[in-house]
């Protein structure tokens, strides 16, 4: 993708993709789900799950899986409230991009 990818724009499709689970997902399995709408390495993920974690976004819990252990995320109520917001202010700003490229706008 040619677009910059900001910080909030990834917060926002991470705290989708863990929403979709309710019983929480894994980090593999997160980065396969970001990379179907942008190409991101689990080296830029995993920094920006810390960071949902440490913002109370979401929780996390380890179970095994084959013998060893897995960590999972959850999104907490913090983490729905904040990606409501996102979603609202995607729509939006996703809105007026559109109406721009689109020559609705500036006419």
């Amino acid at each position: 993708m040619v677009f910059n990818t900001g910080a909030a724009l990834l917060d926002a499709i991470v705290l989708a993709v863990v929403s979709k689970s309710k019983e929480g997902t894994y980090g593999y399995k997160i980065t396969q789900d970001v990379r179907m709408a942008l190409e991101v390495s689990e080296s830029t993920l995993y920094p920006v799950l810390r960071r949902l974690l440490k913002d109370g976004c979401l929780e996390v819990y380890d179970q095994e899986y084959g013998g060893r252990n897995r960590r999972y995320y959850k999104i907490t109520e913090k983490g729905r409230i904040q990606l409501n917001l996102y979603i609202t202010e995607w729509k939006t700003y996703s809105e007026r991009i559109t109406n721009i490229f689109t020559g609705r706008i500036g006419q």
